[in-house]
């Protein structure tokens, strides 16, 4: 009867797994928010990929100016980050955004392998969009601070920044799922650990010491694999940072001394 009892959890398990793993999709990218960016100055690009067009947003600065690489977090709709890209510009850097498949109004399905290699089309783009630039950061928040991870490991930046950063995002799932999410087929795992350690560029780590999304830890750990300056951010949460110090002054501090 116990054997029988035992083998019945186990297949409801299973089962609950099997559901837990196509679920989770819109739980990594909910993107509700469906707005088209809409910023004084940022045009719309489309580039080609091999699996349809991509949209990124593009500011362009003095010549010599600073590229950022934007890269948002899991809302999907660029205006959620106004306030983030206003304000590299303002600081006279050029900005390249990227919208992500399924969000902001754009066509098409997420996943962490596409976002990765629209990443990479975008970083391939930067000398035709912003001719005559200078140094080139990737800028990430939340989900997008794997891209960025990934750019930097996988191209030559001259710095990356990352905001509310995850050490192994399918980390965060175990505790909320009650899954071994890291050792499960077909979960986007957005393990950055990986990619943090084959990067070489500069880098900087900002994480809210209060944020209760992805633990402060998380930050802490890809600091030490990036050989990166951590700036905790007093009293910051996940979604608050823009209004915290030194959030702003840090980055800027950072961006405005590469290459100097």
């Amino acid at each position: 009867m116990l054997g029988f009892v035992l083998g019945g959890a186990a297949l409801l398990y299973v089962a609950y797994g099997m559901l837990m793993v196509q679920a989770h999709w819109a739980l990594v990218y909910p993107f509700y928010d469906q707005s088209v960016l809409d910023l004084p100055d940022f045009v719309p690009e489309v580039l080609d990929t091999d699996e349809g067009p991509m949209t990124a947003y593009v500011h362009r600065g003095a010549e010599g100016a600073p590229v950022v690489l934007y890269f948002m977090g899991n809302v999907g709709a660029l205006t959620a980050f106004a306030p983030m890209l206003e304000h590299h510009a303002e600081a006279g850097r050029s900005v390249l955004a990227m919208g992500y498949r399924g969000g902001g109004g754009l066509p098409g399905e997420p996943s962490e392998a596409r976002l990765k290699a629209d990443a990479l089309v975008l970083y391939d783009a930067v000398d035709r969009l912003v001719p005559g630039h200078g140094p080139v950061v990737a800028h990430g928040y939340s989900l997008g601070t794997g891209i960025a991870t990934y750019v930097a490991a996988e191209r030559g930046l001259d710095g990356l920044v990352l905001s509310a950063p995850y050490a192994r995002m399918c980390e965060l799932m175990v505790p909320r799922s009650w899954l071994p999410a890291c050792q499960m087929p077909g979960v986007q795992k957005w393990q950055s650990l990986r990619d943090a350690g084959r990067v070489t560029e500069p880098a900087m780590v900002l994480h809210g010491v209060e944020d209760d999304l992805i633990p402060f830890g998380h930050g802490q750990r890809m600091a030490e694999a990036l050989r990166a300056e951590l700036v905790p951010i007093p009293a910051g949460g996940h979604d608050d940072l823009m209004g915290k110090a030194p959030y702003l002054d840090s980055i800027d501090r950072f961006i405005d001394g590469l290459g100097r």
